[in-house]
């Protein structure tokens, strides 16, 4: 499977604006089989609790029904960031899937909020950390700050992911985490994890760059640097079967010594 990685400044509170250079995007991207944009794409990630309030949109809204078209004109699954509202008026960190044929596949809400940007607005995703199937690769997804917490990537190897999905908004000085802790996540879980942040600023957050596709053996597929950049990597099964046979932590694990990790 080949997996394409927007990494952009953002573009905020401009809605159209955002739908617009996706069409584009998934256009460009053509000959990938998914298109993984930042966290909170739609709307941008800094804009403040007004205008999340204002901008969030229901899984199955106008946006979502737009970007099915995209998706199946252009014959690309695409994962884009979002602000989520549901039905009891709570709004949420999500991402949402939707395959080559239109169809939704998978939301995710963001578990792990990151200081008070994200306390001032959204709500905190429940326990579900759901494994869905895309042309034949098993995929989970995360949300930038949850990938730093490892027992969220260690969750979905477990559950059968091969690729986990992580758009962000990861910023100056956390630069860290794009260049060594996505490898270590994909390298001590043994999967693939394609990490798509923002470049550029918003107001005054200044973001790092740094997207990439880590492969299980800790090495980078696609890598973009400081910039905008679309970079495409091709996930290779056998790689992942060598590397899962050389590395053994999912199959040597001790749960049994582990039960202090979950009390409080």
């Amino acid at each position: 499977m080949r997996v394409a990685l927007y990494q952009c400044p953002p573009l905020p509170l401009d809605v159209a604006g955002n739908l617009q250079r996706l069409h584009q995007l998934a256009l460009e991207a053509k000959g990938a089989d998914l298109l993984v944009l930042p966290e909170m794409f739609l709307t941008g990630y800094n804009i403040g609790v007004d205008a999340v309030s204002v901008l969030a949109e229901v899984h199955n809204g106008e946006s979502a029904q737009q970007i099915a078209r995209i998706a199946k004109t252009a014959g690309i699954a695409i994962l884009y960031g979002y602000p989520e509202r549901t039905e009891d008026g709570q709004i949420y960190n999500a991402v949402q899937l939707i395959d080559a044929n239109g169809e939704r596949i998978c939301n995710y809400r963001k578990t792990h909020l990151f200081g008070d940007l994200d306390h001032s607005m959204f709500s905190a995703g429940s326990d579900e950390f759901p494994v869905v199937e895309l042309n034949g690769w098993k995929l989970g997804f995360l949300i930038c700050y949850d990938l730093e917490f490892p027992e969220n990537a260690r969750r979905l190897a477990l559950a059968g992911a091969e690729l986990i999905l992580v758009p962000t908004a990861n910023m100056i000085p956390f630069d860290f985490v794009a260049d060594v802790t996505v490898r270590s996540r994909a390298f001590e879980n043994q999967c693939y994890v394609a990490y798509a942040n923002y470049c550029g600023h918003e107001g005054d957050i200044h973001y790092c760059g740094q997207s990439s596709i880590a492969a299980p053996d800790g090495s980078r597929i696609a890598q973009a640097g400081l910039d905008e950049a679309l970079i495409v990597g091709e996930l290779d099964r056998q790689l992942m079967v060598d590397s899962r046979a050389a590395n053994r932590y999912l199959i040597d694990r001790r749960p049994e010594l582990y039960g202090e990790l979950n009390k409080s």
